[in-house]
């Protein structure tokens, strides 16, 4: 009987050691839950790492400066025709005139150039002009110190052209060349300019294009800092280019079309910076 009680005793103990034995495995393991239904066993929660969205830089605005040429009343005494330079030009002409429209050019230029920087403004650049009127005194060398001093990093100088043929017409651009001893670093980029933006004028106004011309003798050119360009709209002195010029709707496609090559200057220059 004893034995028996002892067998019995001994087989309790194993089933209670079992039992044990098995609940520490089972919460161990991590199967286990607690009354709040959460783990038996603590946990480390896993923190997920949540990447910002890489953020592109924001989309740089460019500074246009436009200087419409000429003013009412030219000024002939004399400035130096770059930085150091001895040899020296009349601070300001008076510019030509229209044979048939009679309108005077440093007229024509404002009216462009006004609609030029109301259409660069809509396509978000910011723009300043070195006249607003004809009644000022500011020679080519004073201009192109404007363009500096407002940050510019296009200098659109709008002009108009004459010629003692009547027959002579059509627009070009004028850039400086590489050997230019005053702006030869602006080169490369001031002849891209000049010839986007003549080619995107003469597209949008049918106006014929005589091309990109390198000078190096235009004091506004040689005193610039930046990019620099000087469009010759059209001959004054040509009775088709003149009549053209004069009328609005033609002014509107003539800023449009200088835009757009402003546009595609800058996009071009975009794209090399990114590669």
């Amino acid at each position: 009987m004893k034995n028996r009680m002892k067998i019995l005793a001994a087989s309790v103990l194993i089933l209670c050691a079992a039992v044990i034995g098995f609940a520490v495995l089972y919460f161990v393991r991590g199967d286990g839950k607690n009354k709040n239904g959460l783990s038996g066993t603590k946990r480390t929660a896993s923190k997920k790492t949540t990447q910002k969205p890489t953020q592109k830089p924001e989309k740089k605005t460019y500074i246009v400066v436009i200087d419409p040429g000429h003013q009412r009343e030219q000024d002939t005494s004399e400035e130096p025709i770059g930085p150091g330079a001895s040899e020296t030009k009349p601070k300001v002409s008076s510019g030509t005139s229209g044979v048939s429209s009679g309108l005077q050019e440093h007229e024509l230029t404002l009216q462009v150039s006004k609609k030029l920087k109301k259409e660069l403004k809509k396509r978000g650049y910011t723009v300043y002009m070195t006249r607003t009127t004809a009644d000022v005194n500011i020679s080519n060398a004073e201009r192109a110190g404007y363009a500096k001093k407002m940050g510019a990093d296009i200098f659109i100088r709008i002009h108009a052209n004459g010629s003692e043929s009547h027959a002579v017409r059509g627009a070009l651009s004028m850039a400086p060349s590489k050997k230019n001893p005053y702006a030869a670093s602006l080169a490369v980029k001031s002849q891209k300019l000049s010839r986007m933006v003549l080619d995107e004028y003469c597209k949008a106004t049918g106006m014929k294009n005589r091309g990109v011309m390198l000078t190096d003798q235009m004091s506004g050119i040689n005193w610039a800092s930046m990019p620099v360009t000087i469009l010759e709209m059209g001959f004054m002195s040509n009775p088709k280019d003149d009549m053209a010029m004069k009328e609005k709707e033609f002014q509107e496609k003539m800023a449009a079309g200088a835009a757009a090559g402003i546009d595609r200057y800058v996009q071009e220059l975009e794209s090399e910076e990114d590669r």
